[in-house]
């Protein structure tokens, strides 16, 4: 369902012009959130200053972000920010990078917020490509990946381990593709962070993954830039406990996506920001990313229909087979498009939309059942191939048939009507 937040606006270059005219206004907001890093503060915030002085040039601003420091971290802090007009300071009661950022980038008025961890263990010159593709309006969030083929990377062999085992787990967990989900050196733009950070719940280490994962799930472009990185022997990262808060953080955002509970709709970009979904003459609009979305769909359930034919066959009639194996498939056809093809998400009406399902399954059975019992006539004993052969034929026929119903009757267009009285 449409969430009453509506649509971010389409992508465009940022207006840094008037931003630069604007006295106090930058451009990019640089989040540094530290705890008890007295040592290295200092020397961090120069540096970065002086880079950014003489390679930005938009005006920009460094936030230190204090996590509760116990040390003298505050009082650097606060010195930098009067030496150094760019800096301020920010102080947290709580620890926690996730919170640090999310406060601290809620409250920027900055179009361009980043972030970058005290070590500054990423080369800065991947600074200015990481926001430069936010700036012009071609991406709405950017990392820095360690695990590009081009990025040069310094690191033991148990960090290098830890990294590609923890991407491989969002791949195969929640289906992430984007490559380097811990990289402390990212960037988001600000209208997107105002609405996708109040979606993000976790405020430790898992902050990082869970924006990424929900952006990418909502159709957002992800930038990656190949960084030069080498690794801070001296981290105090609990690499045992930051694993552990990741791992449930994977569990809760799965089963999240899982269940239909996220409002993603409200992150998408309007009607004709995606190319595929531009008009064409004669051809309704979004009718090209449907249907590819439904023949994705349709050859996965086509495999695992007949996959389960297969299976029921050896146990049962041609006929029996035939009907289990199409309601089975059938039921996850429908829950599939329903959220893929047709970006129908949440519980509301989910089971009328299945009924309705059984409903276009009655109709293809009928097909394929038909389609089956002329075989027999036709030819007495038909072999397992040939049955194979015309129920693929007759599956395609009722695949077509299948995406007509549920564009026209399961999961129709609304009307402008009732578009503006759900936004209500």
């Amino acid at each position: 369902m449409r969430s009453p937040l509506g649509n971010l606006p389409a992508r465009q270059h940022l207006p840094v012009a008037d931003a630069t005219l604007a006295t106090g206004t930058p451009v990019l907001d640089v989040v540094i959130p530290v705890y008890n890093e007295e040592d290295d503060l200092g020397t961090c915030v120069r540096r970065l200053h002086a880079h950014l002085s003489a390679t930005f040039p938009y005006p920009f601003r460094i936030t230190v972000a204090d996590n509760a420091s116990t040390d003298l971290t505050p009082a650097v802090a606060k010195s930098l920010a009067d030496e150094l007009p760019e800096v301020v300071c920010f102080r947290l009661e709580q620890k926690g990078r996730g919170r640090a950022l999310r406060t601290v980038w809620t409250a920027s008025e900055a179009p361009v917020l980043a972030y970058m961890d005290v070590d500054l263990s990423t080369d800065l010159n991947a600074l200015l490509p990481l926001v430069a593709p936010l700036i012009s309006g071609h991406s709405d969030l950017a990392i820095g990946s360690r695990l590009a083929r081009s990025s040069r990377v310094v690191r033991g062999a148990k960090r290098e381990f830890i990294s590609r085992a923890y991407n491989l787990i969002l791949r195969g967990s929640l289906a992430a593709r984007f490559s380097d989900a811990q990289c402390g050196f990212k960037a988001i733009r600000g209208d997107v962070a105002q609405r996708l950070l109040p979606m993000v719940e976790d405020s430790g280490w898992f902050f990082d993954t869970e924006m990424l994962v929900l952006a990418e799930r909502a159709g957002l472009r992800i930038h990656e830039v190949p960084v030069d990185w080498v690794d801070d022997p001296d981290s105090s990262v609990d690499i045992v406990r930051t694993a552990t808060d990741d791992l449930r953080g994977v569990w809760r955002v799965g089963r999240a996506l899982t269940t239909g509970q996220l409002a993603l709709d409200r992150l998408r970009r309007p009607f004709g920001d995606d190319p595929r979904d531009r008009e064409l003459s004669g051809v309704p609009a979004g009718l090209a990313r449907q249907v590819v979305g439904f023949c994705v769909v349709g050859v996965l359930s086509t495999l695992v229909y007949l996959a389960l034919f297969s299976l029921f066959r050896t146990g049962t009639g041609s006929q029996v087979a035939n009907a289990l194996a199409l309601l089975l498939s059938a039921l996850g056809n429908t829950a599939a498009n329903r959220r893929l093809t047709f970006g129908v998400r949440g519980r509301d009406r989910a089971m009328r939309h299945q009924a309705q399902g059984l409903v276009v399954f009655a109709i293809g059975l009928a097909l394929t059942s038909g389609s089956l019992a002329a075989l027999h006539t036709a030819t007495g004993a038909p072999s397992h191939g040939s049955e194979v052969a015309v129920l693929v034929a007759a599956n395609l026929a009722a695949t077509v048939l299948r995406f007509l119903l549920f564009r026209a009757w399961v999961f129709p267009e609304p009307s402008p009507t009732t578009s503006d009285r759900s936004a209500r």
